[in-house]
């Protein structure tokens, strides 16, 4: 492997590496020292490894802050999802999965399909900073978003004051749905979350061997199997 590489992508000799900690789908436990476990994780693993890396993880609450993280130069790389506004400041490899986002209604709502949330006085619970909110509040023209940090506060919220409607992760949604009697999913989704590996935009060479790994991970069965070894092959797709 090249050594240009090495030294643009880890200029310290030691690849520092961006953990959103609230994607529970990709981050699904942590050791006893902190150390996180789950997909994300181990694809980083896998890069160190293939450029004969040391690497260190340093983990971040949630996707708004790793990204930050990235931007400061605080790490090296960072698993979160693929976003246009993320893009400006992170060069971005092809996504590695990919996850639904969709709503969830409470009982006895009226809404029952996806182009019926679009509307005055529709209030929408989301975690701030996700991806999702970042699309929404892109393409949305008439609801509300109400932000809070994280899903499990916006479930939360959504709940608590009585909001129309909680946005997410398809996979989380279904969790959600179970502690909140009489909610459903609404069927379909308002976009398809791409889970990435990003580095700086000044890192030509870095980027170009992340979209290579991307790729390679995809077509291999590598993602696959780590989908099947942290057991969330049924919610998680291989991007593709």
């Amino acid at each position: 492997m090249s050594d240009t590489i090495r030294t643009e992508i880890a200029p310290s000799g030691t690849l520092r590496v961006g953990v959103n900690l609230s994607n529970m789908l990709l981050v699904t436990d942590r050791a006893a020292d902190g150390t996180p476990i789950g997909v994300s994780p181990d694809m980083a693993a896998a890069i160190a490894e293939r450029l004969d890396l040391s690497f260190e993880y340093r983990t971040y609450p949630n996707p708004g802050a790793t990204a930050d993280a990235m931007t400061a130069g605080e790490v090296d790389i960072v698993l979160i999802a693929i976003e246009a506004e993320r893009a400006k400041t992170i060069a971005f490899a092809p996504a590695y999965c990919e996850i639904e986002g969709t709503y969830l209604v409470p009982a006895g709502s009226p809404i029952t399909q996806i182009d019926q949330v679009d509307r005055p006085g529709i209030r929408i619970a989301v975690a701030e900073r996700a991806a999702y909110d970042l699309y929404l509040t892109r393409s949305l023209q008439h609801a509300e978003l109400v932000r809070v940090l994280g899903l499990p506060a916006a479930a939360e919220m959504f709940v608590r004051d009585g909001l129309d409607v909680l946005a997410g992760l398809r996979p989380a949604l279904i969790e959600n749905a179970k502690a909140i009697p009489g909610s459903r999913l609404l069927e379909g989704r308002y976009t398809t979350i791409l889970q990435s590996i990003g580095t700086a935009t000044d890192r030509p060479h870095a980027a170009a061997f992340l979209a290579d790994f991307c790729r390679e991970s995809c077509v291999s069965g590598f993602v696959a199997s780590l989908l099947e070894k942290h057991g969330v092959a049924d919610k998680l797709a291989v991007a593709g």
